[in-house]
Formats: C-alpha cells, sequence, structure tokens
C-alpha cells in the first residue's frame, strides 16, 4: 500500500480554507483582541503608541467596578442630564481619562463652553483612543463615541464645534475621570 502526497493544488485549497474558517470565527472565540492606544504621562506629554489587550469584562464585573450612573451611562450607552456631571463645568487643568479603564481620551486645552451642559472638547487627545460608530438610536443618526481600549459609551460627536476642527464632541462626565496635569 502506498501514502499519496497531497498535490500542490489540494494543498493551497486546503490552506485556503483553513484561513478563511479563521477569519470567519467571532472576534471573542478565545483569542484576545488588541487595540494601539496612544499613552500619555500625567503631565500629558506623549508617550508614543502601546499595543494592549483589550479589557473585556462582564456585566457584573463592570457592575461591581463602577458607581450606578456610571455603570448606567458608560457600559449601556445612556445619558446624564445636562448640567449635572461632575466635569461639566470644570475648568482646571489635565487630562480626562476614561472611568473604566484609564485610558487617556481628552486634554483640558481643547476643551469648550458648548452651552450645552456637558463637557464638550473639539478634539480627542489622541485619534487611537477612542472609536466612531453610527447611532441611529432615538430617532436620531449621530455618531457614538466610545474608549477603544474597554468600549465604556462616552458620548457623541457633531459637526457644530470651534475650530480648527469644526467639531463639538459632547461627553458625559460619568464616563471620565478628570486628574490634574502633573508637572512637566
Amino acid at each position: 500500500m502506498t501514502a499519496t502526497l497531497p498535490t500542490r493544488r489540494s494543498f493551497l485549497a486546503l490552506s485556503s480554507f483553513a484561513t478563511l474558517s479563521l477569519w470567519s470565527l467571532p472576534a471573542h472565540a478565545g483569542v484576545p483582541q488588541a487595540v494601539v492606544i496612544a499613552n500619555f504621562s500625567p503631565s500629558g506629554k506623549n508617550l508614543g503608541t502601546v499595543r494592549m489587550e483589550k479589557i473585556v469584562k462582564t456585566d457584573a464585573e463592570w457592575k461591581a467596578l463602577l458607581m450606578p450612573e456610571q455603570y448606567e451611562v458608560a457600559r449601556h450607552a445612556g445619558t446624564e442630564a445636562a448640567f449635572t456631571g461632575s466635569t461639566w463645568n470644570n475648568h482646571a487643568d489635565g487630562l480626562y481619562r476614561c472611568v473604566c479603564c484609564g485610558t487617556a481620551l481628552f486634554d483640558s486645552k481643547t476643551k469648550f463652553e458648548s452651552g450645552t451642559g456637558w463637557p464638550s472638547f473639539w478634539q480627542p487627545i489622541a485619534k487611537t483612543n477612542i472609536a466612531e460608530t453610527r447611532d441611529s438610536s432615538l430617532f436620531m443618526d449621530r455618531i457614538a463615541v466610545s474608549c477603544a481600549r474597554c468600549d465604556a459609551h462616552l458620548g457623541h460627536v457633531f459637526d457644530d464645534g470651534p475650530k480648527p476642527t469644526g467639531l463639538r464632541y459632547c461627553m458625559n462626565s460619568a464616563s471620565l475621570k478628570f486628574v490634574p496635569r502633573a508637572p512637566a
């Protein structure tokens, strides 16, 4: 009895099938997802990008870590009432970090008074640190903003902001942790 070796054609067909099969697996199928995040020092200095594992927790784990309003806003895309959040009227110098994972999201140098009652910024501290997705809830078409590392809902971005970007990142205080800027 002689063993038959696979032909080049059958080998290529099988390896193509295996590759396609791997691509079709859900991202959460036991393989940790990685994200590239811009890292910032307490003084706001950009320390470059780092590749990190995406933070994934169960709903119960997030609920145990966060205050009720933080949990509702950050994990279930809620919205705090206007003019009630801890940072909407904050004028101190510092960084705004994700309440769930600590990723730097906004710098106070880009914060402006929008009159909406929510903290508003004309740009994120680094575009890689946020994710933007279409949100058609509440009979509106908007762009939702979330933390790229842990998927915490932050708020929405609109095109009615000041120069130089013309954007208004309208965020929820409940999703942000303000950290005063450390000396350089």
